[in-house]
């Protein structure tokens, strides 16, 4: 999650090898990225509205076609917002047989992904306190549970989330008894020990509410992580422990650093992001959520 240099960020936004990187978060963006390009081959994919008690939000549906109801993800993004690694995320989902589907919960306040100074982006994700956050998947599960998201299957719902929503996937495990599982990739998990711009308000954090946790959650965790302190690690893992969630665990990949599974950074791990894959369809079907 740590920022990068106007420069280098405008740079990565060009083609290299003749390849176009567009719609990915500028700031994020390694000159030398491959990132993952998932079609949509039998897939309906596209953005929708989720009814809100302000408006609507905006959210990115991919889902198999075919007339069946398909077990439901909610896919909670970075920092960097709604933008094509979070959209394509939601593809690979739809293609293993699940419906994917991202909220936009920075809509409100703006796009970060176009953005190029960390300040900036701050401001926006700022604004999404934990009370919103937590309205915003509210209004989504009604939404799937009222019928209203075609193809949803309301007895099958679970939530994974990268950096700024892996944090958001431990806290709704804990709110919503609607998820059966949740997989948090590289998510905080305790207050920030030096005051940071991005949480604003007097919110909560997982080691706060392990007791609370109504799905069991799996965390995947870096081990050279530069903002989450295996520390913290081992006080969410004491967390669980002293709370009896033993079906909540976390795994933390020797070597990798925070973002391992962002495949248009340069600190992807292509090893880490697979075998992470591979965990999260594991858990989501031990806990009831398969295809």
């Amino acid at each position: 999650m740590a920022p990068r240099s106007a420069s280098v960020a405008l740079a990565s936004r060009r083609a290299f090898g003749g390849r176009s990187f567009a719609g990915f978060a500028p700031m994020a963006l390694s000159a030398a990225a491959k990132p993952i390009a998932t079609d949509t081959k039998g897939l309906t994919a596209g953005m929708q509205r989720i009814p809100m008690k302000d408006g609507t939000l905006p959210a990115y549906v991919a889902l198999p076609q075919g007339g069946y109801k398909r077990p439901t993800i909610i896919v909670v993004p970075e920092v960097w917002g709604l933008h094509e690694y979070i959209r394509d995320v939601c593809r690979r989902l739809a293609k293993e047989g699940y419906l994917a589907i991202a909220p936009d919960f920075f809509a409100r306040a703006g796009d970060p992904a176009p953005l190029t100074e960390w300040a900036d982006i701050l401001k926006i994700v700022a604004t999404a306190s934990h009370a919103q956050v937590m309205g915003d998947i509210g209004a989504t599960l009604g939404m799937i549970e009222r019928g209203d998201l075609r193809g949803a299957d309301a007895s099958r719902i679970a939530i994974t989330g990268f950096c700024w929503g892996g944090l958001i996937t431990w806290m709704a495990c804990a709110e919503f008894a609607q998820l059966k599982a949740g997989v948090a990739w590289y998510g905080r998990v305790a207050k920030p020990a030096a005051p940071n711009a991005m949480f604003t308000d007097n919110r909560p954090f997982p080691v706060d509410v392990a007791a609370q946790l109504k799905a069991p959650v799996l965390g995947l965790y870096a081990e050279n992580d530069q903002s989450i302190p295996l520390s913290d690690v081992e006080k969410m893992r004491a967390a669980l422990a002293a709370a009896g969630k033993t079906q909540s665990s976390i795994h933390v990949y020797p070597g990798t650093q925070h973002g391992f599974h962002a495949d248009y950074r340069e600190i992807y791990d292509e090893a880490a992001a697979k075998d992470g894959w591979s965990r999260m369809k594991k858990h989501f079907a031990e806990h009831g959520v398969a295809p």
